[in-house]
């Protein structure tokens, strides 16, 4: 059973920066999602299992920078200019696709959700 452990979320105020972490017990391509009160999941980015590529939601594109160590099992979402628009619980997620995938279904494994607040 692959597991997921994020961190790294907590209050900025809006224009701050946070960086998510998180440690896989393998090397997978991996994604970011989150949900915001009221709304559904949604994509936010994703990496290949290689890290040579990725994909990122046009809301956060320019803001947002998912990364990985080489040969590492950690993906990071390092996040700057942060709007209130970005408060959400961010999931990571594991796929054993080996492509940076956008679309949730595709991901076999998810980690419980790091709460990320953004005040104005």
């Amino acid at each position: 059973q692959v597991q997921l452990v994020e961190s790294g979320g907590g209050l900025v105020q809006a224009g701050g920066s946070l960086r998510l972490s998180c440690a896989a017990s393998g090397r997978y391509a991996m994604g970011w999602f989150r949900q915001a009160p009221g709304k559904e999941r949604e994509f936010v980015a994703a990496i290949s299992q290689g890290g040579s590529s990725t994909a990122y939601a046009d809301s956060v594109k320019g803001r947002f920078t998912i990364s990985r160590l080489i040969g590492k099992t950690t993906v990071y979402l390092q996040m700057n200019s942060l709007e209130p628009e970005d408060t959400a619980v961010y999931y990571c997620a594991a796929t054993l696709s080996t492509f940076a995938t956008r679309q949730q279904y595709e991901y076999n494994f998810w980690g419980r959700g790091t709460q990320v607040t953004v005040s104005s």
